[in-house]
């Protein structure tokens, strides 16, 4: 897709080593001061967090609209779709004018959620698909109420309000299927974690590779698939 931001690389530190279960060890450390207000480590990784969590998540509404074995469950894909393409438009504008460099591809475990619902069909699919997104949007909705009392940085606290919004939305969905195991998904969400730092951190950019844009869906299109500008 025309008019995608080029991937900006190399202007902060991105964080590969440290692993989203790391970033608690020194969340405050400041590493870039812009005019909108301080940038932690957290604000950077967060905003990482939301890029990677779209890019696996879009596809799933991808799925779900196709695959959903009940309206609920098209619904869901429907809203997952919708609004991950806004929230990755906002997320990938912030990190542009921020200079944080953003992955395009999701972590190892989330591409191996992608992979188990491309599987998946009829009833279990829309089981797994909404207690998957329902676990891992519950982690996530966590850690955007604790950036959004923290940032010092006005963009981030944009994104966080935004991110917000768009994550609740989803959660309220998935519920509203009523296939989520709450069960399993508040054990997945509050879990310690065991996987190593490499298979939660998304892979940073190839250099010289263009942003993957996620595409609003249109009533021609319904559910696109991702499009590198």
């Amino acid at each position: 897709m025309g008019g995608a931001l080029a991937v900006t690389l190399g202007s902060i530190l991105y964080p590969t080593m440290l692993g989203f279960q790391k970033v608690d060890s020194a969340p405050e450390r400041v590493i870039a001061a812009p005019d909108t207000g301080q940038l932690t480590e957290a604000d950077r990784d967060f905003v990482v967090k939301v890029r990677a969590a779209g890019l696996w998540e879009y596809p799933v509404g991808r799925l779900a609209s196709k695959k959903g074995a009940t309206k609920a469950v098209k619904i869901a894909g429907e809203h997952l779709t919708t609004g991950d393409a806004a929230l990755d438009a906002s997320c990938r504008k912030t990190a542009g004018q921020l200079g944080i460099t953003l992955p395009n591809q999701p972590s190892p475990q989330q591409q191996g959620f992608v992979s188990r619902l491309t599987a998946d069909s009829g009833k279990q699919f829309g089981a797994d698909m909404a207690t998957t997104v329902r676990a891992a949007d519950g982690q996530l909705l966590a850690t955007i109420a604790s950036v959004r009392s923290t940032t010092r940085n006005l963009l981030v606290r944009a994104l966080a309000d935004q991110a917000n919004d768009t994550i609740l939305d989803h959660i309220t969905v998935v519920e509203k299927t009523g296939l989520v195991d709450f069960d399993q998904a508040l054990f997945q969400e509050t879990a310690q974690p065991t996987l190593p730092a490499r298979d939660v951190t998304p892979p940073p950019p190839v250099a010289g590779q263009s942003q993957v844009v996620l595409t609003p869906p249109t009533s021609s299109t319904p559910s696109p698939s991702p499009t590198v500008g």
